[in-house]
């Protein structure tokens, strides 16, 4: 018979009131409470606020699941649980549930409303940032706020959502933030503590599972660190560097150093080269020395999806008869509201087959149904082998006994980068399971370029900081104006994280300042000439070699502008060969410490100019979004300062990158002839963003009304970028057309296979983009008016069919 469920537990905990508060909680959880868990959750009984950070999978989110615990125990509050993918809300939502129960928790997700009113929400946190502008009710009796994965305020796209929801949170709200191990986390704390009062920083770097790591070099498992040197020394395996040095690595001479060099190479060259062993060997080694289940992380989703197939034909089959049926049986039931039709272009059987076989990849190219289902498999042990990109590294709960990087390096969009100690961390803190493994494995492939003492360094070090990328929107500065005025909105911004670092930055910049110009004053001593002022005839000295240099380089000049020059230099040379200080025999002497005086005064220089930068650069942007929009109407003066006109009201419930874009469209009225489906392309066209380079003929554009009102947004997106580069700012991107005519095909219930054929892209990718289209389309249809708000919620409705629906939740 078996015991009682986690809900059934909680229940039976909040009627007994025996014990206090954190140890009730903690007799439910499966381990006991490590030390910085416990600091967390006596900080939340103490009423104050905290940030904790810790590595990946020490258990952060305890500290969370404590504060909604906290919730629940006192009638009318309410806790909120954020997080910055669907995927991971989806995730929270179904453990909470389990706890609580069905009744007390709610998802919002922008495309999900599911009890929302409940007293648990879980919710990503644009959504949070769009309730606090909105002033919404369900705000009312709000407790907690848990920030999941809070270190996301550093992504340059969508960081700024949490600062603008951690300064505007009402007072009385607690935050919990839960971050990765950042190198600067009292930094981050000193932050919230100045913008939420009350906040204690817990720190630990204590994995729950130690880590072994290892590089895999001729067909075996070679540890990174020389065992023998004990874990403080942290010494690299000699045994590596042998290897390094004999393949002419850094860590000695090669064959060809040593040719060019007369020398020859000893008897026993060449060396033979540790032959990299392919996927499927590699499983099998991990399989034999019991490292199973793992994670390869391959920074190509078409790397991912060809190395599951190296592993299909070689004939690797990880799991037994009865769990290729639990398998089948958990895949029947995940997916049995896909349409029949679909499932042979979504590529199904294939798919089903591989995991029968205990293999399968994951990459935001997969449909997000199927990643649920891997995730499920792996979670259950029933997959072995993940192929994944780095994107699984980032808060899915898939721990394995092993990760596996097959390169140090990847792409980021213009070159092949190394990774950082922060991305590797992130990535081999998936492996160890707790409670299931004695210590986690780091395996690193060998390649001829790898040298182990960077393997070591990046393993070693913690140097990931956690830095603001907060930037002032259109939309934020008419909602903080409504609520505020200028001078309040002016000071909110100000006390942005971003700004905090700057003025950091600053008080370090002014400290250089003045040490250097501590030495500029001993320089000018050292220089001191008896026959008169050397910093003068030094002066003269440095323009003079300035302009030769200048002249030497410049050979297209006009003849005009090369005589100026010359005589210029000639008016030089007769001033310093009859300046006093010319004639002294130190006079070398005295100009080297005359150039070190000049390149010190050109360097503090920068460094004011870097003050004068950085000291209000928030409120500048802010000034500068203002004085576009009180060009465009959507602020006016008033006797207190500032206030919205009712164009400024619309574009407060507008969110995304062209919120300017989309009011003045609105406002234009560029997009009332659109039909849904039409309206639903030109959404897409605004909100897609390709991965590379991409045209589409126009031809292949939706025909009609669509094309006129394309051309004319693009006409005025063309007039709003320059008017935002006159006022210093940034601007745009130009629009992306070139998924609407997919989108456009989807929207009127073209088959699956067409769309796809057409979008040239992985059913997960349209699903992504089909999202964002519809969360656009969702804005339109509550801010616009009339036929115009009626195509978009009927755009909606056709775009959100199919993969896309099942997709929603």
């Amino acid at each position: 018979m078996s015991g009682p469920s986690p809900s059934e537990r909680y229940a039976a905990a909040r009627e007994s009131r025996r014990h206090p508060l954190s140890t009730a909680f903690a007799d439910e959880q499966r381990f006991e409470l490590d030390p910085f868990q416990v600091a967390g959750c006596h900080a939340l009984e103490d009423g104050r606020s905290v940030l904790v950070a810790a590595p990946t999978g020490a258990g952060k989110t305890i500290v969370g699941e404590f504060a909604v615990h906290l919730a629940m125990q006192t009638p009318g509050e309410k806790a909120f649980y954020t997080t910055p993918m669907k995927a991971l809300s989806n995730q929270k939502f179904r453990e909470l549930q389990d706890i609580y129960g069905e009744d007390e928790v709610g998802l919002l997700t922008g495309d999900t409303n599911i009890n929302g009113n409940a007293r648990v929400v879980v919710m990503t946190t644009e959504v949070l940032r769009n309730m606090i502008y909105a002033g919404s009710s369900a705000l009312r009796g709000l407790r907690y706020v848990v920030m999941d994965e809070v270190h996301y305020l550093a992504d340059r796209f969508r960081g700024a959502v949490w600062e603008e929801v951690i300064i505007h949170l009402p007072r009385g709200v607690r935050l919990v933030s839960l971050s990765a191990t950042v190198s600067n986390a009292e930094e981050f704390g000193d932050w919230l503590d100045a913008v939420r009062g009350d906040t204690e920083v817990i720190v630990s770097e204590t994995r729950p599972v130690p880590l072994e790591q290892h590089v895999l070099a001729r067909g075996d498992l070679l540890p990174l660190f020389d065992e023998r040197a004990g874990a403080a020394a942290a010494q690299v395996n000699h045994e590596l560097l042998r290897l390094r040095s004999s393949l002419g690595g850094r860590g000695g001479d090669s064959y060809a150093d040593r040719r060019r060099r007369g020398r020859r190479p000893p008897s026993h060259a060449p060396v033979r080269r540790p032959e990299r062993m392919d996927r499927p060997q590699v499983i099998e080694l991990l399989g034999r020395q019991n490292l199973l289940p793992a994670i390869f992380f391959i920074f190509s989703r078409v790397g991912c999806d060809q190395a599951v197939q190296q592993v299909r034909r070689s004939g690797v089959r990880l799991t037994s008869l009865e769990e290729r049926d639990e398998i089948r049986r958990i895949v029947r039931a995940r997916v049995s509201a896909l349409p029949e039709e679909d499932l042979a272009v979504l590529g199904f059987w294939e798919w089903k087959e591989d995991l029968e076989r205990g293999v399968a990849a994951h990459h935001a190219g997969l449909l997000p149904a199927f990643k649920e289902v891997v995730e499920e498999l792996f979670q259950r042990k029933l997959v072995k082998a993940v192929f994944a990109t780095e994107t699984l590294a980032l808060g899915i709960n898939m721990p394995a006994r092993t990760v596996v990087l097959e390169k140090l390096e990847k792409f980021n969009g213009e070159a092949r980068v190394p990774i950082t100690p922060g991305e590797y961390t992130q990535l081999t803190g998936r492996a160890g399971r707790r409670g299931i493994d004695v210590e986690g494995h780091a395996v690193v492939q060998w390649t001829d370029a790898l040298d182990p003492q960077a393997v070591a360094s990046l393993a070693s070090r913690r140097t990931y900081p956690l830095n603001s990328s907060f930037r002032p929107t259109y939309n934020m500065a008419v909602n903080l104006i409504d609520q505020f005025g200028k001078e309040r909105a002016r000071e909110i911004l100000e006390s942005s994280f971003a700004q905090f670092q700057a003025d950091r930055a600053v008080v370090g910049l002014a400290r250089q300042v003045k040490e250097a110009e501590d030495s500029l004053a001993g320089y000018e001593k050292a220089m001191a000439c008896h026959r008169g002022d050397f910093a003068e005839y030094s002066g003269i000295r440095r323009e003079l070699s300035d302009l030769e240099k200048l002249d030497s380089k410049d050979v297209s000049a006009s003849r005009a502008r090369r005589q100026q020059r010359l005589d210029r230099m000639q008016s030089l040379r007769k001033r310093m060969q009859r300046h006093p200080c010319h004639q002294c025999p130190d006079r070398e002497k005295h100009a080297r410490w005359g150039e070190r005086y000049w390149r010190l005064r050109r360097d503090i220089g920068k460094m004011r100019k870097q003050i004068e930068g950085r000291t209000g650069s928030v409120a500048r942007q802010f000034d500068r979004i203002l004085d576009v929009l009180a060009e465009l109407d959507y602020v006016e003066p008033t006797d207190d300062g500032l206030a919205i006109t009712a164009a400024g009201a619309r574009m407060r419930r507008i969110y995304g990158d062209r919120d300017l874009l989309v009011a003045e469209s609105l406002r234009q009225g560029l997009w009332t002839r659109l039909d849904p489906a039409s309206l639903a392309a030109l959404a897409c066209s605004l909100v897609y963003e390709p991965r590379r380079d991409e045209s589409v003929d126009p031809r292949a554009l939706p025909r009609g009304p669509f094309r006129e009102a394309l051309a004319e947004t693009e006409d005025l997106w063309s007039r709003l970028d320059d008017l935002e580069r006159e006022h210093g700012l940034p601007g745009t991107s130009v629009l992306s057309t070139s998924l609407a005519p997919a989108m456009h095909m989807w929207a009127r219930g073209h088959a699956l296979d067409r769309v796809l054929t057409v979008a040239d892209m992985a059913a997960g990718d349209f699903v992504r983009w089909a999202k964002q289209t519809i969360d656009l389309l969702d804005q339109l249809s509550v801010v616009a008016e009339g036929d115009l708000s009626r195509a978009a919620r009927a755009g909606l409705e056709a775009v959100r069919r199919g993969i896309v629906a099942y997709s929603s939740v």
